[in-house]
């Protein structure tokens, strides 16, 4: 980590002000309004990293206080932010959570909108540092869910999810132009999904207690319009054990797999501000992934949270390939949290994570990482 990195911590500290790549963007202010059956938090960004050069936005969280879950009293809330920097990278991100029928139906929307220069190794776990090559891509994202909650705390439902790639720029005769890897000029992954979820967290944005547990398979197929058929199947298990009143040990494996032809966009991603934190987000990407993660959470005043974290996991073409020495990816960090409204379940974030190779990165987003 150079200076600049230190010395843009302390403006955040300073000024209030948050940005992560790859996370969502945050900042506490006093524009907080209350009108009638809604609640407001204006998210003014500004930053400055040596990737993106200045760059600044906004964005909010409108929460919809006569929509709620009555079964954990979770709220319906509406997140969005938008960012330009100097380099012309543009990023702009709503995602609608809402409670129906008193929270025996939740709707879970993502529309995520990204014109970004990339980097680009290869495919595989054990691409050198030295592949590293620019790309530019703009990319549409959008995933609609619907689920029905089973009771007690089961909840089951159908996605469709939609993704238009466009790669608008890459290195003449480098990796993505000359290996015929699906997706090098453009990939469109259209297709439906199944969720199959167990919730009994007390909470959503830093949980204390409880378990999450879910299971999803989504389908893209050139029927609904996709560039290529291939099966994605993801399980995400966690669990949070309460160490005492004010400390909880929160636990997470996660698992990926996709079959059939799969344009690199599709492909299972290690790295990033939420799976595995010290790695660059796409460093190493593959069909299949596994990551496996623990982070210790010291609740030492009631707005505020220390973390330490570790993790392992890897990539491979094929399952079998998992577990060897050489391949592991291990990484571990620190954060601290801040609660943004004493009452209601969002933080901000700020992470340290150093990986192997002299990998590492500074990760500020909206609520805990898992």
């Amino acid at each position: 980590m150079n200076k600049k990195y230190y010395i843009y911590i302390i403006c955040v500290f300073y000024a209030t002000i948050v940005h992560g790549q790859n996370s969502k963007n945050t900042i506490q202010t006093d524009t907080i309004t209350s009108i009638k059956n809604t609640k407001f938090i204006g998210l003014p960004i500004a930053f400055f990293t040596p990737e993106t050069n200045f760059g600044f936005g906004g964005g909010g969280q409108l929460f919809l206080l006569n929509k709620t879950n009555k079964y954990n009293d979770r709220l319906s809330n509406i997140l969005f932010s938008g960012i330009y920097t100097l380099n012309k990278q543009i990023q702009f991100e709503a995602s609608p959570k809402i409670y129906l029928g008193n929270g025996d139906y939740f709707i879970d929307m993502r529309y995520f909108l990204n014109i970004f220069p990339n980097s680009f190794w290869g495919i595989g776990n054990n691409t050198p540092n030295t592949n590293e090559e620019a790309y530019n891509t703009t990319s549409h994202n959008i995933r609609i869910a619907f689920l029905k909650r089973l009771p007690p705390k089961l909840n089951f439902g159908f996605e469709y999810v939609f993704e238009n790639h466009e790669v608008t720029e890459k290195k003449e005769d480098g990796i993505l132009d000359i290996s015929g890897i699906l997706g090098n000029n453009r990939a469109v992954i259209s297709g439906l999904g199944v969720i199959f979820n167990l919730d009994s967290r007390d909470a959503t944005g830093s949980p204390l207690s409880g378990r999450y547990y879910k299971v999803n398979a989504r389908f893209s197929s050139k029927l609904l319009g996709a560039t290529d058929d291939f099966n994605k199947f993801i399980v995400d298990l966690r669990t949070y054990e309460k160490l005492s009143n004010r400390s909880t040990l929160a636990m997470q494996v996660y698992l990926e797999n996709n079959y059939g032809n799969i344009p690199f966009q599709g492909l299972a991603s290690f790295g990033g501000g939420n799976t595995a934190r010290g790695y660059f987000k796409g460093r190493f990407i593959d069909a299949h992934m596994y990551i496996a993660q623990v982070e210790y959470r010291l609740r030492f005043k009631p707005r505020w949270t220390a973390a330490a974290y570790s993790l392992v996991g890897e990539v491979a073409q094929r399952p079998n390939d998992f577990f060897s020495a050489k391949n592991l990816k291990p990484a571990a960090g620190a954060g601290i949290r801040y609660k943004v409204i004493k009452d209601q379940d969002t933080w901000l974030r700020l992470d340290i994570g150093i990986g192997q190779d002299n990998s590492n990165g500074i990760y500020f987003g909206i609520n805990e990482a898992f």
